[in-house]
């Protein structure tokens, strides 16, 4: 005899027993709606217990509202960067895509895109992995676009390796305020700035592709910011190349001074090491150094140095660029040279009672094109002279901390 299914037998009892004495409708009620991924996810991130892996299923998986984890020791683990994907088009809520302010946190194989504000911020956190994780706007460049991409604060061992970001309307991939960072194997595009190490000590950002940005990669020291002092970041190994995007940063972004066809662009940073990268075809100069106070921008703050030192930039590749300098002093100087910019530009200014000596240094041969804009003042007062930069510097160290998955 065929078996009947236990709920096809109560539903027969209670027909039965409804034409005789009544049912109980609660024993038949239907069960509870499932959750949504979207509404699952928070939920997971929201009782999240360390260790605890949290898995994105490929899929695009619709948000109106911005994710939190405070929980360390937590893993987000999609299927693949392009199959993964949080999607915040229609975000109505929050200020970032997902933040995280915990330690020993680690996020791969997933993407976040059009968010209101920042993709992916990491706040105040020891120990972060952020690995084949994409950040992306997908209207392009625009204005209106969030701030950061891929954006830790604060952090200390920091890793982002393997991933992407494209079309942040000031950073792509931004480090700031942070010590022991390593950026390597990853590719900005069409952000204002492609890679940026800012306010950070101790980085190593290497074997990256920086190129459509308006600058590809920036090392700034800024003021009036918690923490100052900015230096040792090593440059390596990186093209950088086609940075010509126009600047879209909203008005009155630092980052809004950043003339298009910048490759690499230091301000007011100490030893930094640059070598090993190719730099092509950025229009407006390949290597701009300079300090805070170029161009007669006053500093209020008393803790803030703004002067760059000890940069030693060397065993680099050329090709093309400088042939629509951006710079107000390039442009000043461009329009009596009729030259294009050298591969290597100086703002040339000193900190006070200091002195030029190693500041900037060419290595021994000083092959490449140089120029000292000795202040950018008098455009027909610039130098060219390499040899007082013809010297080396200390190899700096290389960063080196216990990264999760990497043997």
């Amino acid at each position: 005899m065929p078996t009947i299914p236990p709920l096809q037998k109560l539903l027969a009892l209670c027909t039965l027993s409804l034409l005789l004495a009544g049912c109980d409708q609660s024993e038949v009620s239907a069960p509870a709606p499932e959750l949504s991924f979207a509404e699952s996810f928070q939920e997971q991130l929201i009782q999240a217990q360390p260790g605890d892996v949290i898995e994105v299923p490929a899929g695009v998986h619709e948000f109106t509202r911005s994710l939190s984890l405070t929980v360390p020791g937590v893993t987000i683990q999609g299927a693949g960067m392009y199959a993964s994907i949080l999607s915040f088009k229609n975000q109505a809520q929050g200020a970032e895509g997902l933040l995280v302010s915990a330690d020993d946190f680690i996020i791969q194989d997933v993407a976040i895109e059009d968010t209101v504000g920042d993709a992916l911020k990491i706040n105040e956190s020891t120990n972060v992995t952020i690995r084949r994780v994409r950040t992306e706007w997908t209207r392009g460049a625009n204005t209106e676009n969030g701030a950061y991409g891929i954006y830790p604060v604060q952090t200390r061992n920091v890793l982002i390796e393997d991933s992407v970001a494209i079309g942040a309307s000031d950073a792509g991939i931004y480090v700031g305020q942070s010590s022991q960072i390593i950026v390597r194997n990853s590719r900005a595009e069409f952000n204002v700035a492609g890679i940026e190490i800012e306010n950070s000590t101790f980085a190593d950002v290497y074997d990256n592709v920086a190129t459509n940005n308006t600058g590809g990669i920036l090392v700034f020291d800024l003021p009036n910011l918690p923490v100052q002092g900015g230096q040792a970041t090593r440059v390596f190994n990186n093209e950088i190349y086609s940075n010509n995007t126009e600047n879209f940063a909203p008005e009155g972004n630092i980052v809004g001074n950043v003339p298009p066809g910048t490759g690499l662009l230091v301000l007011a940073n100490d030893n930094i090491e640059v070598f090993d990268n190719q730099f092509r075809d950025n229009k407006s100069v390949n290597i701009m150094i300079y300090s805070f106070a170029l161009g007669g921008r006053t500093v209020e703050d008393p803790n803030y140095d703004p002067y760059p030192e000890q940069i030693y930039i060397h065993d680099n590749e050329y090709i093309g660029g400088g042939t629509v300098p951006g710079h107000a002093a390039l442009k000043a100087w461009h329009a009596v040279s009729g030259l294009d910019s050298p591969n290597v530009v100086w703002g040339g200014l000193v900190k006070p009672g200091g002195s030029a000596e190693n500041i900037i240094c060419l290595g021994e041969s000083g092959h490449t094109s140089f120029m000292d804009l000795k202040g950018g003042l008098n455009p027909n007062d610039v130098s060219y002279d390499t040899a007082p930069h013809n010297c080396s510097l200390p190899r700096l160290s290389q960063i080196s901390f216990d990264i999760p998955g990497d043997d």
